[in-house]
């Protein structure tokens, strides 16, 4: 247990801890836009911290495979840590598909409603599978990846209010624009 409150580290970077949830198909922009907005807001004189699910996959979250509970696993686990960056003043930035309005939830009652800004990164399948360097669509389509987003599992659109990015729409510049021209009033 801390001794420090949240408030005084706040005060001591300058900044209002917030956490920037992007969310949205596999492959339309998210991590993309978690660095480009990081990288803003560090020229802004912020401190933030990345959270992207095929990083905390590879550690953190290893050996969760991707059934609808280990998908919620790997949310809440996520949120948990974001947390506790929250916790030290530090902005965050997290990346993960987060395919249900359930799991998205889940992440916002472990977070708190008040730092929790959702931003759906929204792009077309077709626009998704074209971008896609791994292949990944290509091998869902062929049966060779089970519960693949978009694919073999379900997407849910967001039912709750959020930003909205089309990264299909915009290039990279123009929506990390958007996301900070919203979210830069509650980190100042």
């Amino acid at each position: 247990m801390s001794t420090v409150l949240r408030a005084q580290k706040q005060t001591l970077l300058n900044q209002k801890a917030k956490m920037i949830w992007l969310f949205g198909l596999p492959s339309s922009g998210k991590s993309t836009l978690a660095q480009s907005l990081e990288a803003r807001l560090f020229a802004e004189g912020f401190l933030t911290k990345i959270l992207d699910g095929d990083e905390l996959r590879a550690g953190l979250n290893q050996g969760l495979g991707f059934t609808a509970e280990q998908r919620t696993e790997n949310l809440r686990r996520a949120a948990e840590v974001a947390k506790l960056f929250l916790e030290t003043g530090v902005i965050v930035i997290a990346a993960f598909i987060s395919p249900t309005e359930a799991t998205r939830q889940l992440v916002q009652r472990i977070v708190g409603a008040d730092d929790t800004c959702f931003v759906f990164v929204n792009a077309s399948l077709k626009t998704c599978e074209a971008r896609d360097v791994k292949g990944l669509y290509a091998k869902a389509r062929r049966g060779e990846i089970q519960d693949f987003t978009g694919i073999s599992s379900p997407f849910e659109l967001p039912q709750q209010a959020v930003l909205e990015v089309r990264t299909d729409e915009l290039n990279v510049e123009q929506c990390t624009q958007f996301i900070y021209n919203n979210v830069s009033q509650f980190i100042r």
